[in-house]
């Protein structure tokens, strides 16, 4: 290993025992923590993205990122030394705190550039140049303009600026339940995983993207990262659909579209959904209960859409000798350390402890399991000390992105406050929505998309947090509701052409062209498109607390919906004319979420009379092992 692995896994794992230990006794105070977390982050991002790898002035490289960890280092420890003052008075900024800012940022941006691309850093750099110069613009978007010495003060010498929310979180409760996934993960959790979506899902039509579906939601459980879960399980479960002979850019779409909804499926649906319960001030507990049902719709609907597709084109199972054995998968010795997170999660929130806690309750229950399970096996002290320690480094470089993207996103939520952006273009957009409802509401599932377009869904998140949903509060929506509506459309950037990341990863594994991946992708999650618009429809989605008729409405309602929308996209057949077929199962979505018990029972009607006008037809799924070689071309076009 090179000295910079070295320095790497070093500081990676440094990292991860911070994390753990803030975990276990609290934060330190607030600038501490954040400022710490962020310089460890940024250096360890200089190492793993060191500039001109592999490049004849790879030299010059070295120069530039010692500059820059030694900026790093001064600015951070300026914030640690200094942070009695910073919070307890109102410190003006001097040439040696706008050097420092400008280090900083110049840190961020560039390890931004290195890790995510140009466009997100480029919006940062909007942001900034706005503040600076927006009063040289005319109009309602024209702004009073503010000096250096007022931006280095908002960005650097407080809580509200570099150092704010999104840091904070970062810090924090991300940075925990990044160290738990990890050790899940690294403990046996991620074989775990696949076996147990081999076994559900294998042996049945369209096994290989059940397969998909079911490890990807149950991978994502854990992960929370829809890039991270295609980069996982789609190196196991895209080429496993090749070999079964499905299309590479049908197998492609099903992981992309499985992956997206790892940013939905609680308990852990990723960085945006723990900010959300910072800016909406409540328990991360109400958001993970109010991303249960819609996370449920997403992997029914997704699972049906591709039940159906299977059915109808004879999409074939892995062979029988291919699945573990239920012993296998449920030995106790790799079931203990997923049972001991559980139990440690678990008794963490109910015994009222802060979710931070909770999750070292859950790491504490892993590593008991880790280490019960491996007694008798011939594994030492060192060998599970090593693996621990595994676990530790591999969540310190999966924090290295999300420290980085937030510390950039910060700026500019910081900037977007400062200026007044926001309001202005919510107010915009509740003057074009007018008194309607749905219209803002498609405005802004319209402007999420193309703002989240290029930039992780975390940034995306907080972007439209932060512009849009005010826009939807105003106009009478739920603040949770606003909220994961924007939240979901943000997550849906991943997936929506032309700037859909994990659309390019997965075709990247699969060998193929993406834009044939974003075609099959967007029939095969068409259904999550339209979910949000469920919860302006139906506010007990979000909130069981409501009374249970109405919650039971609007989960039985929703699932119907699911279901027309599966066989409308998954080529469900009724009378063999594509249209009219299509069209019959619109009507049933369509009926199904209108509102009372009228719509409701309707739906169920239309739903088995079309079911029973299939059968009279003679339509019937297509048995694989019925068909004589490859499976039809007509997989290659869209679903």
């Amino acid at each position: 290993m090179t000295l910079r692995g070295k320095l790497s896994s070093g500081m990676s794992v440094l990292l991860g025992l911070f994390v753990f230990y803030t975990s276990a006794t609290g934060p330190f105070d607030s600038l501490v923590q954040r400022s710490v977390f962020l310089g460890v982050v940024l250096l360890l991002g200089l190492l793993n993205y060191p500039l001109g790898a592999g490049q004849s002035w790879r030299r010059l490289g070295v120069a530039v990122d010692l500059a820059l960890a030694a900026v790093t280092v001064a600015g951070c420890a300026y914030v640690v030394l200094h942070s009695d003052m910073i919070m307890t008075s109102l410190p003006e900024a001097g040439l040696k705190e706008i050097l420092l800012t400008a280090g900083l940022v110049l840190v961020i941006l560039e390890l931004s550039r290195r890790s995510i691309g140009y466009i997100f850093p480029l919006m940062v750099i909007v942001s900034l140049l706005y503040a600076f110069y927006g009063d040289k613009i005319p109009g309602r978007f024209g702004t009073r303009g503010f000096d250096l010495y007022f931006i280095t003060e908002t960005l650097y010498l407080g809580d509200i600026g570099l150092w704010g929310l999104l840091l904070g979180v970062a810090a924090t409760v991300i940075a925990a339940f990044s160290l738990f996934g990890s050790l899940v993960l690294q403990t046996g959790g991620a074989q775990t995983f696949i076996d147990l979506a081999l076994r559900l899902g294998g042996g049945r039509i369209g096994g290989g993207a059940k397969i998909a579906t079911i490890a990807s939601g149950i991978f994502g459980m854990v992960s929370g990262s829809s890039v991270a879960n295609v980069a996982t399980t789609g190196t196991f479960t895209i080429p496993l659909m090749k070999r079964l002979k499905y299309p590479p850019e049908f197998a492609a779409a099903v992981e992309a579209v499985a992956s997206t909804g790892s940013q939905l499926a609680p308990p852990i649906m990723g960085a945006a959904a723990f900010i959300m319960a910072e800016i909406l001030g409540v328990d991360y507990l109400k958001i993970m209960i109010a991303g249960t049902m819609p996370a449920l719709f997403f992997y029914g609907g997704l699972f049906m859409t591709v039940h159906f597709v299977a059915g109808e084109r004879g999409l074939g199972q892995v062979d029988a000798s291919d699945i573990p054995a239920w012993r296998i998968i449920l030995n106790w010795r790799r079931l203990l350390p997923i049972v001991g997170a559980a139990v440690g999660l678990t008794f963490g929130i109910f015994n009222g402890n802060s979710i931070q806690t909770a999750c070292f309750y859950g790491m504490v229950g892993i590593i008991i399991g880790f280490v019960l399970g491996r007694l008798g096996t011939g594994t030492g002290p060192l060998g599970i000390l090593k693996q621990l320690l595994q676990a530790l480094g591999e969540a310190g470089q999966g924090l290295v992105v999300v420290g980085v993207l937030l510390a950039g996103a910060q700026i500019m939520v910081a900037m977007i406050n400062l200026t007044g952006i926001g309001i202005t273009i919510s107010s915009l957009i509740v003057g074009l929505g007018g008194s309607s409802i749905f219209l803002t509401a498609f405005i802004v599932a319209a402007v999420c998309m193309v703002m989240g377009m290029g930039i992780p869904t975390t940034a995306a998140y907080v972007l439209v947090a932060a512009i849009l949903a005010p826009a939807m509060i105003k106009i009478g929506i739920a603040p949770l509701v606003a909220h994961m509506f924007v939240f979901y459309y943000a997550t849906l950037s991943v997936i929506t052409p032309p700037v859909c990341v994990a659309v390019f990863l997965a075709a990247g594994i699969a060998r193929t062209g993406w834009p044939a991946v974003a075609r099959q992708a967007l029939a095969l999650g068409a259904v999550t498109y339209v979910i949000p618009f469920l919860f302006i429809l139906y506010p007990g989605l979000l909130d069981p607390g409501t009374d249970l008729p109405a919650v039971a409405e609007a989960f039985l309602s929703g699932s119907l919906f699911v279901i027309g929308f599966a066989a409308l996209f998954g080529g469900l057949r009724v009378i063999g004319h594509g249209l009219v077929d299509r069209v019959a199962w619109l009507v049933v979505a369509m009926v199904a979420v209108y509102p009372h018990w009228f719509g409701l029972v309707l739906s169920v009607g239309l739903t088995a009379a079309l079911w029973g006008l299939r059968r009279k037809n003679g339509f019937h799924f297509v048995r694989p092992e019925s068909l004589p070689g490859p499976f039809p071309d007509a997989l290659d076009k869209p679903c």
